[in-house]
């Protein structure tokens, strides 16, 4: 009798209902969010996917951003994967919502998969 494979990391944070996650592919292009991020970030999924996640990155931190991106890519080493940070992330209509933040990356079928929870820290209006 064979057992089913263990859950993947992706398959875990994608079950994850009470905080916004995102998904993104090795390009930086966003492949999921669930139902908490589009209310909490403002964007549909429709209108999220397939844009890079830099939409939801502060402008003063891209460039920071894809140096570490391409760094991982490189090195396959990380100092921020699996290690909440403080971190702001921009809604739909521009403001800013301080959330900690927690990065996963795992390797599917030769290509990474980025992921993060991105808890926010202020109680949100509305």
């Amino acid at each position: 009798m064979s057992h089913p494979p263990a859950m993947t990391i992706l398959e875990q944070i994608k079950q994850r209902t009470d905080v916004p996650v995102v998904v993104t592919d090795q390009q930086g292009f966003v492949t999921y969010v669930n139902e908490r991020f589009c209310a909490v970030f403002g964007w549909s999924a429709a209108e999220i996917r397939g844009q890079l996640i830099t939409a939801i990155i502060p402008d003063s931190f891209h460039a920071s951003h894809h140096l570490g991106f391409s760094r991982f890519l490189t090195t396959q080493k990380s100092t921020i994967l699996n290690h909440p940070m403080r971190l702001k992330g921009v809604t739909r209509d521009g403001r800013q919502i301080e959330a900690e933040h927690l990065i996963a990356a795992e390797e599917h079928q030769g290509e990474w998969v980025f992921m993060a929870t991105l808890r926010p820290l202020l109680p949100l209006d509305g």
